[in-house]
């Protein structure tokens, strides 16, 4: 009989890097590349091997994400199978999981919201070890948690922000566990010894409880991992996606004496005139774009920006930007939902 993946989404938490973006929707909502960071991720799994049924957990805060990811995900993912649960206290992601534990048995693969990674699952339906962490080597690990390796391997434990530079395998915030029922007692086993850090119970104790008692965890390598956990993060994930297929550069915009500078991606809806657009721009459904220049920059769905230049920057929904000339040295703008800057 085939068991069930359980594919657990933490969003959890107040994002208060990406504010002012952050005070009106939760941050799997954020646009990149012309869609949610919420969809690019799940764009990931397309590779679960079909033999591997999916069930989807998100866990959320109250407030936006409570309101608004149920809707959304409703909307646009009918067809999947997904459970909610609240987080109301932002005790970590081991408590998160925890609050989870009714949905959680079988294979189990937890991959936070804010992180994006190129990779391919078809090997879960094969899979000897008990568990798979995926990680990338960085140049400087000490402001990530790394696994450490031994003979076979194996993950002898995980670290959260080394002091030193020796070992540079960060991981990414992608876990595989074939069994969910050991993690969550590991879980319990952390909390009984109040394992936490500032009133968080945090994943990595949670698996190096479970090497303890002779989990066998090996390293999944992944060449692209990208990130929408602050607003400079975002923007160079923005940039990456456009480079490699996400872009559209439409031939025919609505408007006219527009010059593209790709690669771009533009809703067929966004109406533009007499403006330089990219490279490295995405510009969402029913914008208004008039006399300027923008570049490296992101506008979300019916932003308004007349006669700027723009550079770096983030415009939120409903956002309207006005300038002086086209011509001027250009605005780096981080411009919340329904705000105006002129």
């Amino acid at each position: 009989m085939t068991e069930t993946l359980k594919i657990v989404i933490p969003t959890a938490g107040w994002a208060t890097r990406m504010r002012p973006q952050t005070w009106s929707k939760p941050k799997p909502l954020i646009s990149v590349a012309g869609r949610t960071a919420l969809d690019h991720l799940l764009d990931t799994f397309h590779t679960i091997p079909e033999r591997m049924p999916a069930e989807y957990v998100i866990i959320y805060s109250p407030g936006l994400g409570e309101t608004q990811i149920p809707p959304f995900m409703q909307e646009h993912y009918p067809q999947l199978k997904v459970s909610y649960v609240l987080q109301p206290v932002m005790k970590g992601q081991a408590d998160a999981l925890w609050l989870a534990r009714e949905h959680l048995t079988g294979p189990l693969l937890v991959c936070f919201s804010d992180t994006l990674i190129e990779t391919d699952f078809s090997f879960l339906a094969g899979e000897k070890m008990d568990a798979v962490a995926w990680v990338k080597p960085v140049p400087d690990p000490r402001r990530f948690g790394v696994a450490e390796v031994g003979p076979g391997g194996l993950v002898t434990r995980l670290v959260e922000k080394p002091q030193t530079k020796e070992n540079n395998l960060a991981v990414v915030g992608c876990y595989y566990f074939r069994q969910a029922e050991n993690l969550l007692s590991a879980i319990e086993e952390q909390f009984r010894r109040g394992t936490s850090l500032k009133g968080e119970y945090f994943l990595t104790d949670t698996i190096n409880i479970m090497i303890e008692r002779g989990l066998k965890m090996r390293t999944q390598n992944v060449a692209v991992w990208l990130d929408t956990g602050t607003i400079q993060a975002t923007l160079e994930t923005n940039r990456y996606l456009l480079e490699h297929g996400r872009e559209s550069n439409p031939q025919d915009v609505k408007g006219g004496n527009v010059q593209i500078l790709p690669p771009v991606f533009i809703h067929a809806t966004a109406e533009i005139s007499d403006s330089v657009i990219g490279p490295h721009v995405s510009i969402g459904a029913e914008c208004v774009i008039a006399d300027s220049r923008i570049e490296n920059s992101i506008l979300e769905a019916g932003v308004t920006v007349n006669a700027a230049a723009l550079k770096g920057s983030f415009i939120g929904r409903q956002a309207w930007v006005q300038g002086r000339s086209a011509d001027d040295p250009p605005l780096t703008l981080n411009v919340g939902d329904n705000s105006s800057v002129s």
